[in-house]
């Protein structure tokens, strides 16, 4: 049952610490993401039924002062269904560059292990070599599974909010 656990701490081990940065900006990122998902499932349409409700209760729908109010509702819709979305495409972009961060050290202990016992001894290297690849790899692979969910949030939130826009139509 723990055996998961103790191929992850060996994993990290082997990455290097770099990795425990990768992984907390992993964490954060899908947690914001989750929190778009929840918002986008259940909280989303309450926002716009109000918005609606607002926009039809007017009497005034085609006045100059009607159109301010139309587009600060568009507006207020549009940031409610990208918030965190910046945060999220920002943390994905953050992931490869905490890996380069790893390949950096890894390869700066390789050059480390080089300049103590010469440049023969590839066992000692490879602990180096090892925490200059691993991290490079978790760094890309988190950022695309962010990449890739950030991107279809964020057009579905362009999407919906146009959908809202066209229906605050003239009376």
């Amino acid at each position: 049952m723990l055996e998961p656990v103790f191929e992850v701490r060996d994993f990290i081990e082997r990455g290097g610490d770099v990795l425990y940065l990768i992984l907390g900006v992993t964490f954060l990122m899908w947690l914001l993401i989750i929190e778009r998902f929840w918002y986008f499932r259940w909280e989303r349409k309450r926002d716009i039924e109000e918005i609606l409700e607002i926009w039809n209760a007017r009497a005034d729908q085609t006045s100059w002062y009607a159109q301010q109010i139309r587009t600060m509702l568009i507006s207020d819709i549009e940031t409610k269904l990208s918030r965190g979305l910046l945060i999220v495409k920002t943390l994905v972009a953050l992931c490869p560059l905490l890996g380069l961060l790893g390949t950096v050290t890894g390869m700066i202990e390789v050059f480390d292990v080089m300049a103590i016992s010469g440049s023969g001894n590839a066992r000692a290297m490879a602990s180096g070599v090892s925490k200059a690849t691993i991290p490079t790899m978790s760094g890309m692979v988190a950022a695309l599974s962010g990449l890739v969910i950030s991107v279809q949030m964020e057009r579905f939130a362009r999407d919906e909010a146009a959908r809202v826009a066209d229906h605050l139509t003239h009376a």
